[in-house]
């Protein structure tokens, strides 16, 4: 069976540096920035933003934050050869592209996490966010419920804006 040109189980991502990595490459680096101070708290947030032009640019950032110590991303780039008008189709795409990383974090990736921070200290604590670009204000707050809905469900905790600073801050800052 031929692959299909829209998606690829090993995608690729890029650092704030410009580095290119695989998701199996990227993890590993996740772990050994957890592993190096595994004495604090964690959040990894995964949120994605789009720009409209002639075509669509959609940019789906991984935010691991050493809370109170700093953070490393990590972003991978799409662009439908159109552009997207309907806001509901791009928040929707939006949505997809976060989904599909997030399910990479596998059950086993995520105890992996969770052991590395866990083991070291009782009060340390990891948050797995997805952010979506959405928010209370503005011609989105239409669609909260509907888009809330739709990935809630999947063990990650959900934030719009004004905290979903992974989506609607890291990815909006490389999709211009």
């Amino acid at each position: 069976m031929e692959a299909s040109p829209y998606y690829d189980p090993e995608p690729l991502f890029r650092n704030t540096k410009q580095e290119t990595f695989t998701f199996t490459e990227m993890f590993s680096r996740i772990l050994n920035f957890i592993k190096e101070d595994s004495k604090t708290s964690y959040r990894i947030a995964i949120g994605t933003d789009s720009m409209v032009k002639t075509t669509t640019c959609f940019i789906t950032a991984v935010l691991v934050h050493r809370v109170g110590k700093g953070a490393i991303a990590f972003l991978k780039k799409v662009i439908i050869p159109r552009p997207i008008h309907s806001l509901r189709e791009k928040i929707s795409t939006e949505i997809t592209f976060t989904q599909e990383i997030a399910y990479m974090f596998t059950p086993e990736r995520i105890d992996q996490i969770y052991e590395a921070v866990l083991t070291a200290d009782e009060t340390n604590h990891l948050d797995l966010e997805i952010h979506i670009d959405i928010g209370s204000q503005g011609p989105t707050k239409e669609l909260i419920k509907e888009m809330v809905g739709r990935v809630s469900g999947m063990g990650f905790d959900v934030k719009i804006k004004p905290y979903s600073t992974a989506a609607s801050s890291l990815a909006n800052r490389y999709t211009k």
